[in-house]
């Protein structure tokens, strides 16, 4: 993919926390909320079987569908819904509710933070320090900070990379913590918690391989939410980085641990651990969070650099390029590779921004090699030139595809010819997991295109410009008929869910937006870049 075979061996320059054994450690340190899941035949990816707690208690809410039930937050998120506005410091893990609390985590004063908030007034009601550790090495669009917590009735669990699991009841009184060696991720962790019975379930994939050995030290964790002792562990040895969330996947046949990651798509028992069926096809590099519905899972991956379709438009990558042509004559100089100039991933970013392109070393004179080995990679004929053929002729190396693949249940072992209804290689977000609603699949992508997909056969509803353009990280959510996207620049938009494309409400916040919303009975969350939000309807 354009490049992306060069990509991933320019991008591992992650480094590995020292490795600590794994210790349970005591440290010092039931209100579900108002509204229920109704048990409809709405066909989303809820678990019927009923969550743990019905309320937003996890990365995109109930059992991660990014759906909310009889929850009527405002259409309009002007000025007068506004119910408070606090400032929090820095930090891209999403807000989650129990009770009357919210709680998220942040990085503040150079320590990892757990903080919980009164949702009636926004005042913060305690803070809470993790350990003191080294803190991970992430990339400039990450943060120490990006693992969702997970909580239920009595106890709330936030992980950070840094230092592994802690654990505290809703007063922030610490329960016990788990310290956990730091997995090494090209970027930094960013994958969350979740629960299932008494378990709690964590992924914890890996770019160091086992000592002695070509395979990985990936693995999924399940530790008992009462001690944080192992329930049951499973290695991933065919797994590197990735940044995904399970899942559990309720269906005929019973419950799957759906696991999104590097190549491919696994499910586990997740009372046990054990591999029950896996899917190839997908990239190499993995974020979204599978979802189920309609009697199938479904799990989406871009290509590599976050490249959303299978035959790319490839202009919009010239023109980036021809941003650094400053003499006008239709080609790039290697003299003319100057500033922010780098190999373009994500051209409808500005240069210079963390995710516009390939990596490039701070070291001026490692920056000069990799520049010079870039510039003769494309100038094929070294003729000193880059021409449009030359770079578009580059955009022909690809690994995998954009995939957003439908699973049906009943499989063992590579159910990839067996069991997969139907693919879908266009309009695949990077980072926002899709979202399922009344047999639809809504997916959102850089660029600010919103897709809406026949969830029974993949075939695409619309796809429509939001405006704003930019980049997308936060998932969308869905809350009485209602889709609630937010773009990085902080343009929300709130879309009828329908098979039709309605833009209701849109309104630019002034505030860039990075992580997915949540939502109770009146009310939706907003996380800024330094403010938490509540927009709430009247009575």
């Amino acid at each position: 993919m354009m490049a992306f075979s060069m990509m991933v061996l320019l991008c591992a320059t992650s480094l590995s926390a020292a490795e600590t054994d794994i210790v349970i450690a005591d440290f010092e340190g039931k209100d579900c909320g108002d509204w229920k899941v109704e048990e409809t035949a709405f066909g989303d990816g809820f678990d019927h079987a009923r969550a743990e707690v019905d309320s937003w208690n996890q990365f995109r809410g109930p059992n991660g569908s990014g759906v909310a039930r009889a929850c009527q937050p405002p259409v309009t998120l002007d000025a007068g819904h506004v119910a408070w506005k606090t400032p929090v410091p820095p930090g891209l893990s999403s807000p989650v509710l129990a009770g009357n609390r919210i709680f998220l985590t942040a990085v503040e004063d150079d320590r990892l933070v757990t903080l919980a908030f009164d949702t009636a007034s926004g005042k913060r009601a305690w803070r809470r320090e993790a350990p003191e550790v080294p803190v991970e090495k992430v990339h400039e669009a990450n943060s120490p900070a990006s693992s969702t917590p997970q909580v239920d009735d009595e106890r709330l669990f936030v992980y950070f990379g840094s230092y592994g699991l802690l654990c505290y009841d809703h007063e922030g009184r610490a329960q016990w913590a788990r310290p956990i060696p730091t997995p090494r991720s090209l970027y930094g962790m960013a994958t969350s918690p979740i629960g299932h019975g008494d378990s709690l379930i964590l992924v914890l994939d890996n770019e160091a391989n086992l000592p002695g050995s070509r395979l990985s030290q990936s693995r999924i964790l399940a530790v008992k939410k009462s001690t944080g002792e192992t329930a049951w562990e499973t290695p991933r040895p065919f797994h590197r980085s990735g940044w995904s969330t399970p899942m559990i996947w309720s269906h005929g046949d019973g419950k799957d641990l759906v696991v999104l990651g590097s190549g491919r798509v696994a499910g586990y028992d997740p009372q046990t651990g054990a591999e029950k069926w896996f899917a190839t096809g997908f990239s190499r590099e993995t974020i979204a969070m599978p979802v189920s519905g309609r009697g199938h899972v479904y799990a989406a991956a871009a290509m590599l650099g976050g490249v959303p379709d299978e035959q790319p438009d490839p202009q919009p990558f010239w023109d980036a390029v021809m941003q650094f042509d400053g003499n006008g004559d239709g080609m790039l100089e290697r003299g003319e590779m100057t500033g922010h100039f780098t190999f373009p991933f994500r051209p409808e970013l500005p240069p210079g921004h963390p995710g516009y392109g390939m990596p490039l070393p701070e070291n001026q004179a490692h920056r000069k090699a990799r520049l010079d080995g870039m510039f003769a990679w494309v100038d094929k004929d070294k003729n000193g030139f880059w021409t449009r053929d030359e770079f578009l002729a580059s955009m022909s190396f690809r690994r995998g595809k954009p995939m957003l693949m439908a699973i049906r249940p009943g499989g063992e072992g590579d159910v990839t010819e067996t069991h997969v209804t139907w693919q879908l290689h266009r309009n695949i977000p990077e980072i926002p997991s899709p979202v399922f609603y009344k047999d639809r699949l809504y997916l959102v992508r850089n660029g600010g295109f919103l897709a809406a997909v026949d969830a029974a056969n993949g075939e695409t509803l619309y796809r429509e410009r939001l405006g704003g353009g930019g980049q997308y990280s936060a998932s969308p959510v869905v809350a009485n008929d209602h889709l609630y996207l937010a773009s990085n620049r902080g343009l929300v938009s709130v879309v009828k869910a329908a098979d039709a494309f309605h833009m209701v409400y849109q309104r630019d916040l002034g505030e860039p937006v990075f992580v997915t919303p949540a939502l109770d009975a009146s009310t939706i969350y907003i996380r800024t870049e330094t403010n938490l939000l509540a927009f709430r309807r009247g009575d």
